[in-house]
């Protein structure tokens, strides 16, 4: 399904990786997606404490004024916001970082914020859900609540970033988990992630 222009909604909770959520964010914007943004309370206390947010700022996340215009800040209280409704086109939620408290609320039917209920929305329609899960180790509790949402549609997606393509910087890091979370919602991107590309590398 495609809606002019494209639409996907992005989550962001308090589990650390607040990195992710803008690079993940300026790269949708980058490929001219309209991004629909929700922040939990401690979400919104991750980009404080890990990117300096006094407030949500579209500008830093989206990559510049002229590509904020894409994204719109839905209030995570607001639970009759549009992305609430399963009558709201679009082609995929991601949910960067993941906290595993949120894991457990989507996976048991819990909608007590805006994200968790357009969570629930994804699920119901039958379209994309990536859960970008940043936690470790995992409890029993944690896997069984994959085991669930896994069942149940969605996708469980571990911020656990490969290292065959050597990477040098934190930033190729958090490109290469960005790069495969965009793989997971169909949207083009020309980050160093493929493994053929460290084939092509050693060949040389």
């Amino acid at each position: 399904m495609h809606t002019s222009p494209r639409r996907i909604i992005v989550g962001i909770t308090g589990a650390s990786g607040a990195v992710y959520a803008r690079r993940v964010i300026s790269l949708l914007t980058a490929a001219e997606v309209e991004v629909h943004l929700t922040v939990t309370a401690l979400g919104r206390r991750l980009l404080h404490d890990e990117l300096g947010m006094r407030r949500v700022d579209l500008d830093a996340l989206a990559g510049g004024a002229a590509r904020a215009s894409l994204v719109t800040l839905h209030n995570d209280n607001d639970l009759g916001a549009p992305i609430a409704s399963g009558s709201f086109l679009h082609e995929g939620m991601i949910i960067v970082p993941a906290s595993s408290n949120t894991l457990g609320a989507i996976a048991s039917g819990i909608t007590n914020n805006l994200l968790q209920r357009a969570a629930a929305v994804t699920l119901k329609e039958r379209r994309k859900l990536i859960l970008a899960h940043r936690e470790s180790p995992l409890n029993h509790i944690d896997i069984l609540n994959m085991q669930r949402l896994s069942e149940a549609g969605a996708i469980i997606a571990p911020l656990s970033p490969g290292l065959y393509l050597l990477p040098k910087r934190i930033e190729d890091l958090v490109d290469f988990m960005a790069g495969r979370i965009l793989d997971l919602v169909g949207v083009e991107h020309d980050l160093k992630t493929r493994w053929e590309e460290r084939l092509v590398r050693e060949d040389e």
